[in-house]
């Protein structure tokens, strides 16, 4: 298995003055279930390079085993710290394709049309793409072969709005993931705020939060096997 992870490479929160990008645990659980199951991951942002770490998802309260592991591996920081630019990523180089959230990819990669076109390449050929927390914001612009909003009639979750609201963000945020999934067409499903939520519709895997990150993985796992 071939799989592409795309990072966001925003960095401010809005006009707060407070900085911003992935969430470590979505990047890191994902990448360990990817690697630990055979995979050859491959990291990407639209800028390249070091991607912005939200640093709030570095604090002590937010750590896990994975983030730890992440940490300490020396070869993931490297390659974290060299991610390679998104416009020279081919879909037939990969099976699939990974976007952990932070409220980064909110701004960046929601309107990245190189991001879009690999969206809705990767869906034409077959193959899965898999999102969690904000980052279900990187299908809101991608269309379907018929021109139509790729979440339309599909069932799917990303951050809701009582978890913006919980983390006062509400009125920061450029738009509510949950609201725009749902004006689009997308029938939103969720669980309680913080608790594991991974939607499989089709080709599309979404994740609600944090915790989800490794069901998310999982099920694209299955999917690929």
């Amino acid at each position: 298995m071939n799989i592409l992870i795309v990072l966001t490479s925003h960095n401010e929160l809005g006009d707060t003055g407070e900085k911003t990008g992935f969430w470590l645990e979505e990047l890191a659980s994902p990448f360990y279930r990817l690697k630990d199951a055979g995979a050859l991951v491959t990291l990407a942002s639209p800028l390249g390079g070091q991607p912005p770490l939200d640093p709030k998802s570095h604090e002590p309260d937010f750590q896990t085993d994975d983030t730890r592991r992440f940490d300490g591996d020396s070869v993931a920081q490297n390659q974290l710290a060299n991610t390679v630019k998104l416009n020279a990523m081919k879909v037939e180089d990969f099976d699939a394709v990974f976007y952990p959230g932070g409220h980064g990819p909110l701004w960046d990669l929601y309107d990245d049309k190189d991001s879009i076109a690999l969206i809705e390449a990767f869906i034409a050929e077959g193959k899965p793409v898999a999102t969690v927390c904000h980052a279900p914001a990187v299908l809101l612009q991608a269309k379907d072969q018929n021109g139509d909003p790729l979440v339309k009639g599909k069932k799917v979750t990303g951050f809701s709005n009582t978890e913006e609201a919980a983390v006062d963000l509400t009125n920061v945020v450029p738009y509510l993931v949950e609201d725009q999934l749902v004006e689009l067409g997308g029938y939103y499903q969720k669980t309680e705020d913080w608790n594991s939520c991974a939607i499989v519709d089709g080709l599309i895997i979404t994740g609600q939060n944090p915790a989800s990150s490794s069901a998310v993985a999982e099920a694209l796992i299955n999917m690929l096997n």
